[in-house]
């Protein structure tokens, strides 16, 4: 193979395009991969993870965002696109009987902090202030990049927060509050300055649904696991540390998510229906007004995941990179007994540069 091959290989490579036989089986694919009508028209994924409460009786909010955090990893977003905000270090607390470890339930079987954490904003670095720059882009210089939400118009970002909440507010580190009104703020500045496609917001918290009433943004997706006037309750308790576990809208949210396979079928809609009321015991309260597309024909890997969607072609497709002989060692060897290629190219594939 000759260096010029060589050039050729490594520029598909690193742009995303994967050439396959034409008469691969596409049905693993879920239908909206493959109907370019159900296919969203974002780039990339992001998450903002936050939980917004400190002392050690708050041990399930920490778990709560963790277990968030190890699923969409585990579905593909890469740390360098999740900005994690832990108000507390319960891994570290002196209570904690088992150091370094922070588990989901009682049968400790998940160690969710693990080996590969990488928190961003931890302990009084969580702030209202902090999370709102993070939002609207607005960080102090001087901010690592790695804290920064880089995220642009081909987005799609998922926002958790969870902690203690009451009618229209969030309390941050029990000592300031975000507003629902300051969080619709943050949002439509996100919009306007064009940092993200869709925006899926999940809270839970008590009358979590206060916090989404005064979005009006386009593009927004919001589930909260309690309805105003209601409580969100926390799910069981372990005996051995004495303080519950998981509260129980994210229990039954992840009780779904570690289903969920890399191409899996499952959509949003069916997320938003996870916890009913009588195993949340409250009302999970559903904002989908603002949004453009039927939540039941998305994939749930478009907000939890990083599968990018793609056109499957089976025809051949002329690539202007360069002649075809230069990628193909031997031209001669095409004939109609082979097999012709099948490319796909991603969206944001820099053809221009080759031009």
């Amino acid at each position: 193979m000759n260096l010029k091959l060589v050039s050729i290989v490594y520029i598909f490579c690193i742009c995303g395009i994967s050439c396959t036989e034409s008469n691969e089986d596409t049905s693993i694919l879920p239908e909206g991969f493959v109907d370019a009508t159900q296919r969203s028209t974002h780039t990339n994924n992001w998450a903002v993870l936050v939980d917004a409460s400190r002392f050690w009786f708050n041990y399930r909010h920490v778990a709560n965002v963790l277990s968030i955090y190890r699923s969409v990893k585990r579905l593909g977003i890469p740390d360098s696109q999740i900005i994690l905000m832990i108000a507390d270090d319960m891994a570290c607390n002196a209570r904690n009987p088992r150091p370094g470890q922070v588990y989901n339930n009682a049968n400790q079987h998940i160690n969710v902090y693990g080996d590969d954490v990488e928190v961003d904003y931890r302990g009084y670095e969580v702030t209202v202030e902090n999370f709102v720059r993070l939002l609207t882009g607005r960080t102090q210089n001087g901010t690592a990049r790695s804290k920064k939400l880089l995220s642009d118009a081909g987005s799609n970002v998922l926002i958790y927060l969870t902690g203690h909440g009451g009618d229209g507010f969030l309390k941050f580190q029990d000592s300031e509050e975000i507003t629902s009104q300051e969080l619709a703020d943050g949002i439509q500045q996100m919009w306007e300055k064009k940092r993200y496609n869709e925006l899926f917001f999940m809270v839970d918290t008590c009358q979590a649904a206060s916090l989404y009433e005064k979005f009006n943004s386009p593009n927004v997706l919001a589930v909260a696991s309690s309805l105003v006037g209601q409580d969100s309750l926390s799910h069981h308790v372990d005996p051995s540390i004495g303080v519950y576990m998981i509260d129980r809208y994210t229990y039954y949210a992840l009780e779904f998510l570690e289903k969920v396979q890399p191409f899996s079928t499952r959509t949003i809609g069916d997320f938003l229906q996870v916890c009913p009321k009588r195993v949340c015991i409250s009302t999970v309260g559903v904002r989908k007004d603002l949004y453009r597309r039927d939540p039941h024909k998305v994939p749930i890997t478009d907000f939890f995941g990083a599968i990018r969607p793609t056109r499957v072609s089976t025809d051949r497709i002329n690539v202007t990179l360069a002649n075809e002989s230069d990628f193909i060692a031997d031209p001669d060897e095409i004939s109609a007994t082979k097999r012709p290629f099948k490319i796909i190219m991603e969206p944001q594939f820099p053809s221009e540069f080759f031009k």
